[in-house]
């Protein structure tokens, strides 16, 4: 019979998107060390599959939308899951492992790994699964431990013996290959489109999928200029669809700026992001992709979900604290939006700032820049929500 220390054809489900799969590397290098000749397979979303090639642990990809995910466009019959199921039986796999965040039922996944067929089934689950996996961890409640989305990932593998060495081997960040094929054309297109390698500059990253983790754009075109002016230039990166977002943002600015919207691969923009000194950005897939090859960033964050903030890299992580967080919500329910809508660019501008100074040695003129006033009381509020969340998972504090 199979066991975990023998399983050597292993199927990895993540059904989400860029930054999800990113943030399970480390667990997915874990069982990899535990066995190097071990096989894993990732299933993963059509969204999802764009990053696996940066994933050397990752040896064979299957590409699956899954009917129980939102983004999945809706289907007229369940012919696809019966021919996942049969292909997923033609693998022959020793085990599976599902990772989800918090807020999704794992079951769904594990049921189809159960009609497949594959023996050992692991995931964390809230409620007791019975037959449909056979190893679980039980979930705990946000109000008893909120635990970075790395670390609950982490969790799941050790419990079936896949552990770090060291504590620093532990607290490795995510790890993705960075193309130098794609490094060189990320130069060319900068020096195209007119950036001055040899002068400071930035990247901005202003749009996100869900409109409640979205920065205000008129904040992000203020936040944009002062960085202009302190002698910063500043690259703006984004999807086709957020075309118009930037080019609104680059309309108010009235300073010069730069786009690369809709020009990179997602390997070039890993490139771009292992290049540039700095990355600002809403809590979306280019924050996950910069902690994962060491780019400090400025992470723009919506309290809608605590567990999903840069792991392992230098960051600060701002927001406006409300009593609605937590709310796992796609669109604000109170739609004032004030946990992002409520930060203060200058206090974006200052963020950055600090960080190309501690971390570049980067030293723009900030002459006419005006620094916040109430740094005080944000803090205050900042360190009153770190202390109200379990000591397993601690909000880095932005230092003002």
């Amino acid at each position: 019979m199979v066991s975990w220390d023998s399983a050597k054809n292993i199927l990895c489900i993540r059904l989400d998107t860029i930054g999800d799969v990113i943030m399970t590397v480390p667990a997915l290098r874990m069982l990899k060390r535990a066995m190097p000749d071990r096989r894993l397979t990732l299933m993963t979303s059509a969204a999802g599959a764009r990053v696996t090639p940066l994933i050397p642990d990752v040896d064979d990809v299957i590409v699956y939308d899954a009917p129980w995910l939102k983004a999945t466009e809706p289907r007229s019959n369940s012919t696809p899951e019966f021919t996942m199921i049969e292909k997923l039986r033609q693998f022959q796999f020793d085990a599976a492992v599902i990772f989800t965040v918090y807020s999704q039922n794992p079951l769904p996944a594990a049921f189809l790994a159960y009609l497949a067929d594959i023996p050992l089934r692991l995931a964390h689950c809230h409620e007791n699964p019975y037959q449909l996996l056979t190893h679980w961890i039980k979930d705990p409640e946000p109000e008893q431990m909120i635990r970075h989305e790395v670390r609950r990932q982490l969790d799941l593998v050790a419990s079936i013996g896949c552990v770090a060495e060291t504590e620093t081997e532990q607290g490795d960040r995510p790890f993705l290959q960075i193309s130098e094929t794609a490094q060189h054309r990320v130069r060319t297109l900068l020096i195209q489109v007119g950036i001055k390698l040899s002068q400071p500059w930035i990247v901005i990253h202003p749009g996100a999928t869900a409109p409640s983790r979205r920065y205000p754009p008129e904040n992000f075109a203020i936040v944009a200029c002062a960085l202009v002016q302190a002698g910063i230039q500043i690259v703006f990166t984004g999807t086709q669809p957020e075309a118009e977002l930037v080019q609104a943002i680059q309309d108010n600015m009235q300073v010069p700026s730069h786009s690369l919207v809709d020009r990179l691969s997602l390997a070039e923009l890993t490139a771009l992001l292992s290049l540039s000194p700095l990355l600002i950005s809403n809590n979306t897939g280019p924050v996950h992709i910069a902690s994962a090859i060491g780019t400090p960033v400025v992470d723009l964050y919506a309290l809608t979900n605590l567990q999903h903030t840069p792991w392992n890299v230098s960051h600060r992580v701002l927001f406006h604290d409300v009593p609605c967080r937590l709310c796992y919500k796609s669109i604000c329910p109170e739609t004032h939006h004030h946990c992002l809508r409520l930060v203060e660019p200058n206090t974006v501008v200052k963020a950055a700032l600090d960080l190309l100074n501690e971390t570049c040695s980067i030293s723009p003129q900030m002459s006419g820049l005006a620094i916040p006033a109430n740094t005080e009381t944000q803090q205050n509020s900042i360190a009153e929500l770190h202390s109200s969340i379990s000591p397993s998972f601690r909000l880095p504090i932005p230092i003002p």
